[in-house]
């Protein structure tokens, strides 16, 4: 029989402490064991919070058992990236020119995380500034993908600490941002669930941006229903970010549990199949028949553009990645890393013009896939067109988001989730994209999904198999 808490999802958590058969206190303990234990080598935290997050855990024990609970979540950790401000700690971004960056505000999604009771138990790395996909960092380290218990694979960037933290156990679930795929990347390679919000549903106050026109922050869990309790008490208009403004949160919960029955689902169109692995496409097909299985009708789609094409629209992204950091990237003396010192570089050379039409053209491109999308509930692809691959095979020039770059441009929402695991034992993952402000809708398939399949259930070999008698 398995005893160790750290190996439940956040819900069962959640449930056991409620009903008095688990202490936060006996949790907080267990996570603080295991990252001990585990983190020197996956280096999934920049710091951890040990003395105060057993201190809140002894508050939260205390308040639980006098009837004071703040709500559901009460005493249960969770990890932040570390573009996260608490005010008073350090947030360095990734960045070695930050270590000594002290927050003097508090991030609103921390402050919501704190009003429930939930604990933060600390900051996860990040590719510097939140710019990267693969998940690597020169001068703080990358954190190690624990599929590959031998050898460093990607971990997924820019949110890679949060990826390898929740599927190493260390953690139950964590925060993360997406611009270009930073939630949905380390998610996809690390085999755990996570959800790239639509723009405005979540506030972006306190998060260090890197994009504002598309930075957006993301739940990271273990399962969709995690995801989803995460979701449901970060959402919701802020005063602090105007871009949430008008957009009242939409509880998923209702309809969490409805099912694909009557649903009609696009699959990835037969030319852009091309250059996705075949044991990704093997998994990917696998998931289509699973839900063709549980009442979906699987249809195809003329999308009217490659989905090539929106890894090279960066004008949006580095261009205001030049504006907010570009003077850091042209100080010759900032200890930077070598490649996102060329990408906010890069952003000097996008004219006023070229900006603007890049938006313009966003625009359009919108109005378009709403089109192509016309009678159908959601569009399927698989995540990564590979599973996570050798650090020393990486191509920095190259980026691994041709299949999801098309959700931040067009401002839409995404789902991704463990959908199989290839020969060499490495997670593959399928996406599940809806129109913006869809997430319930995103969340309810994948809901279907695992519940028909274990595949998030897994553990990865980088970490022992099974603990307690």
């Amino acid at each position: 029989m398995n005893n160790d808490p750290s190996l439940l999802p956040a819900h069962v958590l959640s449930r056991d402490i409620a009903a008095r058969r688990l202490s936060p206190v006996d949790l907080m303990d267990a996570l603080l064991a295991r990252i001990a234990k585990h983190d020197p080598k996956l280096h999934a935290f920049v710091a951890v919070y040990a003395p105060e997050a057993r201190l809140a855990a002894e508050a939260a024990d205390k308040a639980i058992r006098s009837g004071h609970a703040l709500g559901p979540l009460h005493g249960i950790p969770i990890a932040l990236k570390d573009i996260i401000d608490i005010e008073g700690r350090v947030t360095t971004g990734g960045s070695a020119s930050r270590l000594n960056h002290r927050a003097t505000t508090t991030a609103t999604v921390v402050r919501r995380l704190v009003s429930q009771g939930m604990i933060v138990l600390g900051k996860t790395h990040t590719v510097e500034f939140a710019c990267g996909s693969w998940g690597m960092n020169q001068h703080m380290g990358t954190p190690w993908n624990p599929w590959d218990a031998e050898v460093p694979r990607t971990p997924g960037g820019s949110s890679s600490g949060s990826g390898v933290a929740v599927a190493a156990r260390l953690v139950p679930w964590a925060l993360g941002t997406d611009t270009g795929c930073s939630v949905r990347q380390p998610a996809a390679w690390c085999g755990i669930t996570g959800l790239k919000t639509t723009i405005g549903r979540i506030s972006t106050h306190g998060i260090l941006p890197l994009s504002p026109t598309l930075d957006t922050p993301g739940t990271m869990a273990r399962t969709v229903r995690d995801v989803a309790l995460l979701y449901d008490i970060l959402q919701g208009p802020d005063p602090l970010d105007p871009l949430t403004h008008g957009r009242p949160a939409a509880d998923v919960m209702p309809t969490l549990e409805r099912g694909v029955r009557g649903l009609r689902l696009a699959r990835l169109p037969a030319q852009e199949r091309s250059g996705v692995a075949a044991d990704v496409l093997e998994a990917y097909d696998r998931s289509l028949a699973l839900l063709a299985g549980l009442g979906a009708e699987i249809v195809d789609i003329a999308l009217p553009f490659r989905l090539a094409d929106f890894v090279s629209m960066v004008n949006i992204t580095m261009g205001e990645a030049y504006f907010l950091n570009g003077h850091i990237a042209e100080d010759p003396s900032a200890k930077l890393d070598d490649v996102v010192r060329r990408r906010l570089l890069s952003g000097a050379g996008i004219s006023a013009r070229d900006y603007l039409a890049t938006l313009r053209r966003r625009d359009e491109m919108k109005v378009e896939m709403e089109a192509a999308m016309a009678g159908v509930d959601a569009f399927l692809t698989p995540s990564t067109a590979t599973a996570a691959i050798r650090l020393e095979e990486v191509d920095q020039s190259q980026q691994p988001t041709r299949l999801q770059r098309f959700v931040n441009l067009l401002d839409m929402c995404a789902l991704v989730l463990p959908n199989g695991f290839n020969a060499e034992g490495l997670p593959t993952s399928l996406q599940i994209v809806c129109r913006g402000y869809e997430e319930a809708l995103a969340l309810r398939i994948g809901q279907a999904c695992q519940q028909a399949t274990d595949w998030h259930e897994r553990l990865p070999p980088a970490i022992e198999q099974r603990a307690g008698p």
